[in-house]
C-alpha cells in the first residue's frame, strides 16, 4: 500500500491572498506532494492548507510551509478571532494509508526539530507526539495565545517548548507541531449579533466543560456577516457525530430563541459523517455506502 501522509497545517493569514497563496506554492513546489484544499477566513485571520504525500514528501512540505509563513506573516502586526501563537500556528500529520500514528508521531518530531533549529520557531508538541500529559490538548498548549505566551516563555519553565529556544521568534512567534487522527472543523453560523449566544452554547456543547465527548468549541462574533459562530473540531467523530453536535446547537439555539443560518466545514471531510448525517435526516433504511455512484466509480 502507497504511503499517504496528511498535513494540515494552520496559517495566522486570512486576509492576504497572496501571502496564502505564497505559502501554497511553496508547499506545492516539494516533490511528492499534492495540495487538496486551500481554505481562508478574514474574521479568523487564519488560513488551512490541506496536502499529502509521503512521509519524505509531508516532511518537505511542512517544512517549507513553514519557512514561507515566517518570511511573510509578522504576529506583532495580527488581530484575528482565532486562538493562534504563531505564523504557522498549528502542524498536524495525520496518518491516512500505509502509515501508523507512531510514523506520523516521528515525523512530527523530526519536522518540529528542523523547524526550531534552522527557523529559530521554538516549537510545543502536542497530540500524540506530545511529550507531557498536560501538552496533549492543542487549547492548553496554545492558552494565553500570541500575547500571553510571549510574556511567559522566558520566565516560567512549564511554557519551556519542546523544541528551540524558550524565547519567541521575533516576527513568527511559535508553532505547535503534533500527530492526530482525522478531525472534522465545523463552525455553525447564529442568526443573530449576540455573542454571547455562541459563547453560551459552546460552553454547554464542549467537553472540558462537560458537554458532549471529543468536541472542542469556542464563540465567536462574525462582525462583518451580521453573524455570530460556534466553531467547533469535532476530534473523534464516533464519539461525537456532526449530525449528534448539530441537533444539540440546534436544540441549545432554540432555547434562546435563535436560529441556525448555515454550517460551514473548514477543510476536508471523511464521507462516513456525512453519510451518517444525510441517512439519518433522510430517513433511509438499510443504506449503505456502496450505493452511492461515486463510490462505486471509484473502486
Amino acid at each position: 500500500m502507497a504511503e499517504i501522509v496528511e498535513c494540515v497545517p494552520n496559517f495566522s493569514e486570512g486576509r492576504r491572498k497572496e501571502v496564502v497563496d505564497a505559502i501554497a506554492a511553496a508547499i506545492a513546489a516539494e516533490s511528492g506532494v499534492r495540495i487538496l484544499d486551500q481554505e481562508m477566513d478574514a474574521n479568523h485571520n487564519r488560513c488551512v492548507i490541506t496536502f499529502i504525500g509521503n512521509r519524505d514528501g509531508a516532511a518537505r512540505g511542512a517544512f517549507a510551509g513553514a519557512r514561507k509563513a515566517v518570511e511573510l506573516i509578522d504576529m506583532n502586526l495580527h488581530h484575528g478571532e482565532h486562538p493562534r501563537i504563531g505564523a504557522l500556528d498549528v502542524l498536524p500529520f495525520v496518518p491516512v494509508a500505509g502509515v501508523t500514528m507512531e510514523d506520523c508521531v516521528q515525523l512530527a518530531r523530526t519536522v518540529g526539530r528542523r523547524i526550531a533549529a534552522e527557523l529559530g520557531v521554538p516549537v510545543y508538541l502536542y497530540e500524540a507526539a506530545a511529550t507531557r500529559p498536560d501538552r496533549k490538548d492543542l487549547p492548553s498548549v496554545r492558552r494565553g495565545e500570541y500575547e500571553g505566551l510571549k510574556a511567559e516563555i522566558e520566565t516560567n519553565p512549564d511554557r519551556r517548548p519542546d523544541f528551540g529556544p524558550p524565547k519567541m521568534h521575533p516576527t513568527a512567534g511559535a508553532t505547535v507541531v503534533g500527530a492526530r487522527p482525522l478531525l472534522v472543523a465545523w463552525n455553525v453560523n447564529l442568526a443573530t449579533k449576540d455573542v454571547r449566544v455562541a459563547k453560551r452554547i459552546a460552553k454547554a456543547i464542549r467537553e472540558s466543560d462537560g458537554g458532549l465527548p471529543a468536541v472542542r468549541a469556542k464563540g465567536f462574533e462574525l462582525a462583518d456577516r451580521g453573524l455570530v459562530q460556534v466553531s467547533m473540531n469535532l476530534i473523534d467523530v464516533h464519539k461525537t457525530s456532526p449530525l449528534r453536535a448539530f441537533e444539540e446547537i440546534a436544540r441549545l439555539a432554540a432555547a434562546e430563541g435563535v436560529a441556525i443560518a448555515e454550517s460551514e466545514v473548514v477543510g476536508l471531510v471523511p464521507l462516513e459523517p456525512l453519510l451518517e448525517g444525510a441517512t439519518a435526516h433522510f430517513k433511509l433504511a438499510n443504506f449503505h455506502r456502496s450505493q452511492i455512484l461515486e463510490t462505486r466509480l471509484w473502486e
